[in-house]
């Protein structure tokens, strides 16, 4: 089990395949970012996407599951998060993408007044099968210390 007092500032880390699928780009929008782009060739191909893009939530999404897969790997004493920073959409990803994500521990700091947990910072950059940068993020955790553990 990986513990606040394991992590290693500068740390990095490669993990996670999706694959991106019409049928799930379309099923997202449809029901969470219903833009014409993300629903409709025709009208993708109207715009700056020139077809059919996933959303940037979805992005998202997929990035959450290739993460939580990750952590299962890992087995990281994680205790959710608290934010996220920076969030930057870079490329449109398109079904038939594949993507992967590559991480970097930025820093780390113990709770102040609750001494069973710590935070850390990391940025997270999602690629697609070129090695284009699709997205990034600066992600705010929360992971257990061994004391908390312990407890």
């Amino acid at each position: 089990m990986q513990y606040f007092e394991d992590l290693e500032i500068g740390a990095k880390r490669s993990f996670g395949r999706y694959e991106v699928k019409r049928d799930e780009v379309i099923e997202f929008a449809s029901r969470f970012d219903p833009q014409p782009f993300h629903l409709d060739d025709d009208a993708a191909a109207a715009t700056h996407f020139g077809r059919l893009s996933a959303s940037g939530w979805h992005t998202c999404a997929m990035t959450m599951a290739m993460n939580v897969a990750a952590m299962g790997e890992q087995q990281q004493a994680g205790l959710g998060a608290a934010g996220i920073d920076e969030l930057r959409w870079l490329k449109p990803v398109y079904p038939g993408d594949v993507l992967r994500c590559e991480t970097e521990l930025l820093d780390k700091t113990p709770s102040r007044s609750r001494p069973e947990m710590g935070s850390f910072r990391s940025r997270t950059t999602v690629f697609n099968q070129d090695d284009q940068k699709v997205m990034s993020f600066i992600a705010l955790g929360l992971i257990r210390t061994r004391a908390g553990a312990a407890a």
